[in-house]
């Protein structure tokens, strides 16, 4: 086995992969950017080499000092990860002529997959099913129109070397296809250097569900079952689950079979995804089609090892190694159910803006995951697995992708492996930058995704106007008021022992009235009894004051909720939603409508940066009159530009700020008079 690896990526990935190692007896080589200095990858790792500044170009996608690190380390392979250098042929050829293993595929499967118009040749000479389409080159405009017409309308137009949902347009119409073929040419010129692109059908109500496929260099290739990864916003994917509740086994076996053919075809060994589009509109499950291979380890691979047991670092790196995979298909099973969702560092409420910044506090609801080389250990603490390379206290940077931790549960359902995602998502305590935990415990609990009718679409259906927090049941809402009349009444009776004070201690206001959502509540807080609008609540809860969370068990059910204070009542975090409760002693709460209502101040006049950023361009200059809408600025954050229009009409009075300027949140780039 090798004796040391080193582990071209960063992050949780790192961290994931140098587990794994470790267990194996394996040393470990960590290389890092200016920005992850203090990451946890680089400390966990046996041994850690600088190889350049924080942009990813200039670090992390640099073969040469890959290659540079493994020779003055010793280090006799190499694990890509995902993203940076993982499917990029030359550097996997650049390792064999240096005598250095590529934890991978061959080159040669690499660069088949990587095309995605070869790729879909490949696979349908292997006999897997591909959409309806042209794979050619495509001439011009009018070239493009026949095609869509003999294919038939919807149609989806995409680049060639297109990814992360970039190049792709939708064509309705003969009109849409006149409108839209150009500019995807362009996109995959300017975004991947290739304007070449392909037309296939749209398959209606699509589910995409991929099939990880394992090899070895001995001729075995075996394919662990599904994922169901529907869930995507702006084709990123969100919630990963293993395995899908649309797949029948049959389905699964022929999808499966098909994944292993093509993955012969091109002499696959390691770890590798194909992903396939399926028409939920077709209930045989038989409209299944290949729509590319990832050639890597996927990010939701966790769901996979907790269904099957399987361990597939540990995999690929045996496999590298030359050895023999110990297991045949019969071996491979489906034990239970996993969902994985991803935290990422962007804002639900401000439209999922990227967030960076400090993480001012970082707690997981259990410790992250530690192999210790077990079926059942690779399901977490009581089916509960976490999954990072962050730390109180550092930095989410603006430099790379905005993860912050992956969150898998296991159960022996798919609702309970749900249940168990919202239970761990209100213990999940992240503050100093904005976060998707109540987006994702949202969907956890929506009907639809309870049901398994799922699509890519779903997060633009169901959510049009964007996410304002999960709704409150009726019953929610009077745990939520029980509570925080128990902790009103909890805080006023540790007031009034405050020493010192002119009168005699009086005794704490025992009902108080709670308004949530504009409804006014009346809770009464007896020694022993608790009721919200002369209801008995049954509720056990310990409070202390000062604690940030709440763990209550209120009429049989536990809740858990992160508890902020405000001047007139709490804010409760749970369930998918912030929500803000006033509270006041009864006696008190009737002059409150006598309160003059504070008006938020206008700020319309004012270019206000929505997240922390690199202002990458200033389209105006002072004196310059605008019309809401047009493009005023270009913000940069979490490798993505986002650009900032004006929200009405002016003329630019002020700029505060200048191209290359390194922005925080709500900093003032120009004012409109």
């Amino acid at each position: 086995m090798f004796k040391k690896i080193l582990i071209a990526n960063r992050g949780e990935i790192a961290c994931r992969v140098i587990k794994t190692a470790r267990r194996m007896g394996i040393q470990t080589v960590a290389v890092y950017s200016d920005a992850d200095a203090q990451a946890p990858f680089v400390k966990m790792a046996d041994e850690a080499v600088h190889i350049g500044p924080s942009p990813a170009a200039e670090s992390y996608l640099l073969a040469d000092k890959i290659i540079a690190a493994c020779k003055a380390t010793g280090a006799e392979a190499v694990h890509p990860g995902y993203g940076f250098l993982s499917e990029r042929t030359s550097f996997a050829e650049a390792l064999a002529k240096e005598n250095i293993a590529f934890i991978g595929p061959p080159p040669g499967a690499i660069a088949a997959m990587g095309d995605k118009i070869e790729s879909k040749k490949l696979a349908k000479a292997a006999g897997v099913n591909v959409v309806p389409g042209y794979v050619g080159v495509i001439e011009d405009t009018e070239h493009a129109v026949t095609i869509s017409n003999e294919i038939g309308y919807p149609v989806m137009m995409k680049a060639s070397a297109g990814g992360g949902g970039k190049g792709m347009r939708l064509a309705w119409s003969e009109t849409d296809v006149r409108e839209g073929f150009e500019a995807t040419r362009r996109e995959g010129l300017n975004s991947f250097g290739d304007d070449r692109v392909f037309i296939e059908k749209f398959i209606e109500n699509p589910r995409h569900i991929e099939i990880q496929i394992l090899g070895d260099k001995h001729g075995t290739i075996l394919y662990l079952n599904e994922r169901e990864c529907s869930i995507q916003r702006r084709h990123q994917k969100v919630v990963e689950e293993a395995p899908s509740p649309f797949v029948s086994p049959e389905m699964r076996k022929a999808m499966g079979e098909q994944c292993v053919a093509l993955a012969r075809a091109v002499d696959y060994h390691s770890a590798g995804t194909v992903e396939l589009i399926v028409s939920g509109a077709d209930p045989t499950g038989q409209s299944f089609y290949f729509l590319e291979m990832n050639t890597r380890l996927q990010v939701e691979h966790p769901v996979t090892e907790a269904i099957t047991g399987i361990d597939l670092v540990e995999q690929m790196i045996r496999v590298a190694y030359g050895e023999k995979l110990e297991m045949t298909q019969d071996d491979v099973k489906i034990e239970g159910w996993a969902i994985e969702n991803r935290v990422y560092a962007e804002d639900p409420y401000r439209g999922f803006l990227p967030s960076t910044g400090r993480l001012i506090r970082y707690n997981p609801p259990v410790d992250g995951w530690s192999d210790d080389g077990s079926a059942n250990g690779r399901r977490g603490i009581d089916g509960i697995r976490v999954d990072d390379g962050v730390y109180e206290g550092g930095q989410v940077s603006m430099f790379y992708d905005p993860m912050i931790a992956k969150l898998v549960t296991w159960g022996e359902t798919r609702d309970e492996a749900a249940d168990k995602q919202i239970a761990a998502l209100d213990a999940f305590e992240i503050e100093g930058l904005g976060h998707n935990i109540d987006f994702v415990s949202a969907i956890m609990q929506h009907e639809r995704f309870r049901s398994g009718e799922l699509t890519t679409g779903f997060i633009a259906e169901e959510y049009p106007e964007g996410f304002h927090g999960a709704p409150a049941s009726a019953e929610l809402k009077v745990k939520l008021v029980a509570v925080a009349g128990f902790i009103a009444a909890a805080r006023s009776d540790r007031a009034r022992r405050v020493d010192g004070q002119l009168a005699m201690p009086l005794d704490p206001p025992g009902e108080w009235t709670v308004t949530l959502d504009k409804e006014a509540y009346t809770v009464v807080v007896e020694e022993d009894t608790i009721l919200v609008n002369d209801v008995e609540v049954d509720m056990e809860l310990e409070y202390t004051p000062g604690d940030r969370f709440i763990d209550a068990d209120i009429d049989g059910e536990p809740i858990t909720m992160k508890l902020g204070v405000t001047r007139t009542g709490f804010t409760m975090t749970t369930r998918g939603a912030i929500h803000k409760l006033d509270c006041l002693p009864t006696r008190v709460a009737q002059y409150a409508r006598h309160m003059i209502e504070k008006i938020p101040p206008d700020l319309s006049k004012f270019l206000i940066c929505p997240m922390p950023g690199l202002l990458v361009s200033l389209n105006v200059g002072e004196g310059d009159k605008v019309e809401a809408g047009q493009p005023l600025a270009v913000i940069e954050a979490m490798k993505m530009e986002n650009i900032l229009r004006a929200e009405k009409s002016g003329t630019v009075k002020a700029l505060n700020a200048k191209a290359g300027d390194s922005l925080a949140v709500d900093a003032i780039i120009l004012e409109l008079e």
